[in-house]
């Protein structure tokens, strides 16, 4: 089989495209995945601002995550 060249392309005007499209490409993986975790933080904020006022100003379920260390002052 006989391959033709119909755009007259060079070998290296052939491999600098084929490096855009290859960057292209990867940036739109980029954009995507970017896409994505903005989507997935919008739908959780989404979900919290559902959520009753009350719950959003409740202790935390945790007994030792509201202990506050002792401040601690130098004696002269």
């Amino acid at each position: 089989m006989v391959e033709h060249d119909y755009i007259q392309e060079t070998p290296t005007a052939r491999l600098r495209n084929w490096v855009l499209s290859e960057m292209l490409r990867g940036a739109g993986y980029a954009a995507l995945l970017l896409l994505v975790i903005g989507v997935s933080y919008g739908v959780i904020w989404g979900i919290g601002q559902l959520l009753p006022s009350e719950s959003k100003n409740a202790p935390p379920p945790m007994p030792y995550s509201a202990l506050h260390a002792p401040l601690v002052t130098a004696k002269a």
